[in-house]
């Protein structure tokens, strides 16, 4: 189901790289464990599920920060940022099912918006609801997709 939603900016700690398609599944990984371990340095934990904001367009690469929001002033250790998801009004699905089918969430979203008179703005993000760590089916497995949108 697609809705309409109104958010606060959320801080995130995380990676930021430019990142292949290919190459999303190491990425990801990396970048959780990473996030993760600096939470736990600094005795902070993570304010909601992992998250991956992306920037500009989706072509063989794209621009992503991939960690966790947090509710507390944290200072990135050595490879990590902070970013923020933006706030305001947005446009939201929770996809259910496997990453490789996630590209049929995004079509609807898209065109859901169009239909309404919106405007994407240039960032997006995902949110890791129920994924790998937690539920082994990938059928299972539930992403929410966040466009904010004017």
């Amino acid at each position: 189901m697609i809705e309409r939603a109104e958010r606060n900016p959320q801080p995130i700690l995380g990676v930021r790289e430019v990142v292949r398609m290919t190459a999303f599944q190491d990425f990801f990984g990396r970048a959780f464990g990473a996030a993760a371990a600096d939470l736990g340095r600094q005795e902070a934990a993570p304010a909601g599920p992992p998250v991956a904001l992306y920037r500009g367009p989706v072509t063989t690469t794209v621009d992503v920060t991939a960690g966790f929001p947090v509710g507390q002033p944290v200072t990135p250790g050595d490879g990590l940022v902070t970013a923020t998801l933006p706030g305001g009004p947005t446009v939201e699905a929770v996809h259910t099912g496997s990453y490789d089918s996630l590209s049929t969430t995004y079509a609807e979203v898209n065109a859901w918006i169009a239909e309404q008179g919106l405007t994407p703005e240039g960032e997006m993000w995902e949110e890791y609801l129920v994924g790998p760590d937690a539920e082994p089916d990938p059928s299972r497995w539930q992403t929410r997709v966040v466009f904010p949108v004017r």
